[in-house]
């Protein structure tokens, strides 16, 4: 007689998306400030989803990072971050719907499981919110998912550069959880950060201070999806 899958394993085969939890920033990166805006481009962007996948046990699947750039796409031109990320559906580590295709990331929430939609878990499944004011997701994306300025700068020269002269309030974020019921609700792109320079900020201060990447509640996060699977 055949044996239907256990939960916990149907749970596992769909796992195919999450925010980089912020002890896996640090750890990765070796700095208690994260990697800023110097990833090591979007190549390095994918490594980080896939190192983080492949210490939970997901390595199997291939993993990108939901981000935009300049160039690097067709002939050259923009990458777009929607582009990046397969067809769906997404599912998180405990097996709720994040969305089914890519129509259902362009709301303001993912159209997904009501019971994570408004607070996108992290690699082991966990909600974000509880662990401080660390909504700020990075992208470089536009409310389409597509690249949101052309300007380099607004990329930290597409993920290569932690400097942040000239970068003060152009690099697009989205937000694992809205800051309130009316305000932040993007989770792909809803404001500008303050810059490129490593930095981690997770006390609630309103639009935070100085130049870095986390400095207006966050440490550079990253959404990852799988592309199969």
């Amino acid at each position: 007689m055949r044996r239907c899958p256990s939960p916990k394993f149907r749970f596992r085969a769909r796992f195919r998306f999450f925010v980089t939890r912020f002890e896996a920033m640090r750890e990765l990166s070796k700095s208690q400030n994260g990697f800023g805006g110097n990833l090591g481009g979007l190549a390095g962007a994918d490594k980080i989803c896939q190192d983080i996948a492949t210490k939970e046990g997901f390595g199997a699947k291939t993993w990108r990072a939901f981000l935009s750039a300049t160039k690097g796409g067709a002939n050259g031109g923009a990458v777009h971050a929607i582009e990046r990320i397969g067809q769906g559906p997404w599912y998180d580590r405990k097996g709720r719907l994040v969305a089914m295709n890519t129509q259902g990331l362009l709301g303001n929430r993912p159209a997904g499981d009501m019971a994570i939609i408004n607070d996108l878990p992290n690699e082991r499944g966990e909600a974000q919110k509880p662990f401080g004011d660390n909504h700020d997701v990075v992208t470089g994306s536009n409310r389409m998912g597509r690249l949101a300025n052309n300007d380099p700068l607004s990329t930290c020269q597409d993920w290569t550069s932690s400097d942040p002269a000239g970068t003060e309030m152009k690099v697009m974020c989205g937000h694992s959880w809205p800051r309130s019921a009316s305000s932040g609700l993007s989770w792909m792109s809803d404001h500008p950060l303050r810059g490129c320079a490593a930095g981690v900020n997770l006390m609630q201060n309103g639009p935070g201070t100085g130049n870095c990447i986390g400095c207006s509640g966050g440490y550079g996060a990253l959404y990852c999806f799988a592309l199969q699977p």
